[in-house]
């Protein structure tokens, strides 16, 4: 089974433009993300897969793979489609630029989903952790999803999901963590199927793959990290890297 990592690096982030060639701590966010997926060891291949000249130079002039996309794209699992489409290659694990914190254990746990399906049932699988502060339940920010008893999604929300009507239900919420492991053919299929009316309410892209039926597992874990959408999430980045 051939596994590949790739890391989709838009430079104009909305809500961080330029966040990814921040400076964190020596190298930028977006060169310690890459070597975080290398130093897992996981991987027969890392890529990164980018619109922009400055993020492919910064991480070809240290040495690293990086892939021009060609097309202009909305999302990261459209730029990672464009570039493995004629690779040979089973599963494509997308690790977010944004994440330099990013851990083998998490990956481990998303690549052994497709290990131990004998059946090819899944399409896709992904992290989820446990929410308890009310806050970032109702962050719009924080993608949640609700699963069903054998833990495939069953929606994603940046709306707190389950609604709690009774308060004597006891409910757990989960966060979407954005590591995705993917068939090659489920991430094909994803880039030439048109967006639909769910995915364009919630701009979550997950949503486009349950639209159509495909299925996602998912895995919990306990690994947080920092994901860096803000300048303050880099401040805390710097501090826990130090």
């Amino acid at each position: 089974m051939k596994i590949i990592s790739m890391i989709p690096a838009r430079y104009a982030a909305s809500r961080f433009p330029g966040k990814l060639m921040q400076d964190l701590s020596g190298e930028t966010v977006i060169l310690r993300t890459y070597k975080a997926a290398v130093r897992t060891g996981l991987f027969d291949d890392v890529f990164v897969v980018t619109d922009s000249e400055i993020i492919y130079d910064e991480i070809v002039k240290n040495g690293g793979k990086a892939i021009r996309s060609v097309k202009e794209h909305d999302c990261g699992s459209d730029r990672i489609a464009e570039a493995v489409e004629h690779m040979d290659v089973d599963i494509v694990v997308n690790v977010q630029g944004d994440e330099p914190f990013t851990d083998r254990e998490s990956l481990e746990k998303v690549i052994q989903v497709f290990k131990d399906d004998a059946l090819k049932e899944v399409d896709l699988a992904s992290l989820m952790t446990k929410i308890d502060d009310w806050d970032e339940i109702n962050n719009p920010n924080t993608v949640k999803v609700i699963t069903d008893q054998r833990n495939f999604a069953m929606y994603f929300s940046r709306s707190p999901i389950p609604y709690q009507r009774d308060q004597q239900t006891a409910v757990s919420y989960y966060k979407h963590k954005g590591v995705y492991a993917f068939r090659k053919d489920a991430i094909v299929d994803f880039y030439r199927l048109p967006m639909r009316m769910l995915e364009a309410t919630e701009k979550i892209e997950a949503i486009r793959y349950l639209e159509y039926g495909k299925k996602i597992k998912m895995v919990e874990t306990d690994s947080e990290g920092i994901e860096i959408d803000t300048p303050e999430d880099l401040e805390r980045a710097k501090k826990v890297w130090k």
